[in-house]
């Protein structure tokens, strides 16, 4: 449902009825809750937005946002949980289990078909069709999506778990969790496995335990036909235990599996990705380097596919404290060139940690499905001014058989103006760089109180008539059809705000004009500044979303427009704001 990005209608606070309506609202649809969660879900004090937007397919989705994550949300009357309340309670609904590969197909708005899921010990859990239910992954008991049940447990061993199992509204990584921190999902050890219980009261509905077992081996194991052999089934190319231990598969989650914190494993992720930098991509005559180019421009081109480097997470905090420790262990030299900026002045590239560093190789399988799941590579769409004719110039243009509205090229319009003024004879037989004005010409390019003017250079006519023509543009994005309208194209607006806090945020604007996702810019931007980034509806704008960054960050979005993005930089408005290098004392 919310696979792409969404337009919102309106975003105000919620009133003191409508948040006890709320409560109650709640405490109806989730009955496990008791009244001291409902209470914490739903607080008396903080912040509580009401945010109307629509889903791409035109549904109209009330969200509840607290604390600027979306924590609720409302379709045809029906309350969800979305994932950030289901990590704070995780058994809020019956939780069936999946793959991690599974998981990507999910975000991009597939269902989840019943082959996918894994049949734990203790059975699937018992629900009924049209039943609400969270998605977990394997080893990992923090949902990752919620769907509502295509038939029942009971329906679903009896078909060999074959067809559509699950109709997915809301995922980990989509839009509607975009809106919010961003956050990844918390280490959640999976239940206990229990023995199933075989004194049911006659009449409920039970699976049979040999039925239950079969189920796991069809979802584990696919016999093949042709060597006799039992393979195990695969996911994409790979087989699904293989799945389970690739640690590109695992990147997309802090791998559960694994003994480290995730506080540890970031920390490794940030020393491979230094590494790798330093081993591949920066040369001798790249110094002295930017510390933040280092990150942004090498660092993160080295993080793994399916992973996310966030220096936040790490036990260092910030890009300085880890290269201090770097330092320390004399692999790197830095030093604050300017005021306030630091750089990287020498790299030791004899020492041990960079000789010993051995490059990772993805492996073929991995590589096949990033190649399939990569969003492909932005490319700047084609913008071509053209002119619209107005109702005072259609005498001008009715020769030529245009009329008011018309819409043409300035190649065009000069053709027309050269042709009228040929074939009216109004070229000045005296000096041929000069034009004679008729009635027409009159009427279409001079002002009222330029009665004396009769002639006019070639030039001069040309740019008078372009500019009493209206303007229009067309777009055209690659493997797309042109798209003419009227008016000037919007340039991108990059301004700097001042919050109640005292700090700068860089806000930017009207990025949909040239085929770039707000929420794509905003978590690029995220990684390269190391810096709070928000999406929200832009002011005065119908269906508009701009990007908010903590810190005047415009020279790392001047970098990524005009760079990265190859965007004319005509078309960009603000970079002139980015702050001025400080003097060298």
């Amino acid at each position: 449902m919310f696979a792409k990005a969404f337009p919102v209608k309106s975003n105000p606070a919620i009133k003191g009825s409508d948040r006890r309506k709320l409560r109650a609202d709640v405490a109806a649809a989730f009955p496990t809750l008791g009244t001291d969660q409902v209470s914490a879900l739903v607080p008396g004090k903080e912040e509580l937005n009401i945010v109307k937007l629509y889903a791409h397919r035109g549904d109209a989705v009330t969200v509840y946002v607290c604390g600027g994550n979306p924590i609720l949300f409302e379709l045809e009357k029906n309350l969800y949980p979305t994932v950030y309340t289901l990590w704070s309670y995780p058994d809020l609904l019956p939780t069936f289990t999946t793959w991690p590969l599974v998981l990507e197909k999910l975000v991009g708005g597939a269902d989840l078909m019943l082959p996918g899921l894994v049949v734990p010990p203790a059975g699937l859990p018992q629900v009924q069709q049209g039943d609400l239910c969270a998605i977990a992954l394997v080893g990992n008991r923090a949902p990752v999506a919620i769907g509502v049940a295509a038939m029942s447990t009971a329906e679903m061993l009896t078909s060999g778990l074959k067809g559509r199992g699950f109709s997915m509204l809301h995922t980990y990584q989509d839009h509607l969790w975009r809106s919010g921190d961003k956050s990844s999902p918390p280490s959640l050890a999976p239940p206990a496995p229990d023995a199933p219980d075989v004194n049911e009261e006659k009449g409920s509905v039970q699976a049979d335990p040999a039925l239950q077992g079969d189920m796991r081996r069809l979802t584990l194991e696919g016999e093949d036909k042709e060597n006799g052999e039992v393979r195990q089934q695969m996911c994409g190319e790979k087989s699904l235990s293989e799945a389970a231990e690739d640690p590109g598969v695992r990147g997309l989650n802090p791998d559960p599996t694994d003994s480290k914190t995730l506080q540890e494993q970031m920390d490794e992720l940030l020393q491979r990705c230094f590494l790798h930098a330093l081993k591949c991509q920066v040369k001798k005559a790249d110094l002295p380097l930017l510390t933040s180019t280092f990150l942004g421009s090498h660092m993160f081109s080295c993080c793994p596919e399916g992973r996310q480097l966030d220096i936040k997470k790490s036990s260092y905090k910030k890009l300085s404290r880890f290269l201090q420790h770097m330092q320390r262990e004399q692999v790197i030299q830095v030093e604050e060139l300017r005021s306030g900026v630091e750089s990287i002045v020498a790299v030791d590239w004899r020492h041990p940690r960079i000789t010993s560093f051995v490059i990772p190789e993805p492996s073929p399988t991995s590589q096949t499905i990033q190649e399939g799941s990569r969003e492909q590579p932005y490319h700047p769409p084609d913008i071509k001014p053209l002119y619209c004719v107005p109702a005072s110039m259609t005498l001008l243009f009715q020769e030529s058989g245009h009329k008011k509205g018309s819409v043409l090229e300035g190649g065009e319009v000069r053709t027309i103006i050269v042709n009228y003024a040929k074939k009216n004879d109004l070229v000045d037989a005296d000096n041929k760089n000069l034009v004679r004005l008729d009635p027409i010409l009159c009427d279409c390019i001079l002002e009222k109180n330029e009665h004396t003017v009769t002639k006019l250079p070639w030039d001069s006519l040309l740019t008078r008539c372009l500019e009493r023509l209206q303007p229009a543009y067309q777009v055209t994005f690659p493997g797309q059809e042109p798209i003419v309208k009227k008016g000037k194209i919007c340039p991108i607006d990059i301004t700097l705000a001042q919050r109640a806090s005292n700090k700068k945020v860089t806000v930017v604007r009207n990025l949909e004009a040239y085929g770039l996702d707000p929420c794509s810019v905003a978590a690029v931007l995220q990684q390269r500044c190391q810096a709070s980034t928000t999406v929200t509806p832009a002011p005065g704008a119908k269906d508009s979303l701009q990007v908010q960054v903590q810190g005047n960050q415009i020279h790392h979005l001047s970098r990524l427009l005009l760079e990265d993005y190859q965007l004319p930089r005509k078309y960009i408005q603000g970079l002139e704001k980015a702050p001025k290098p400080s003097k060298k004392k």
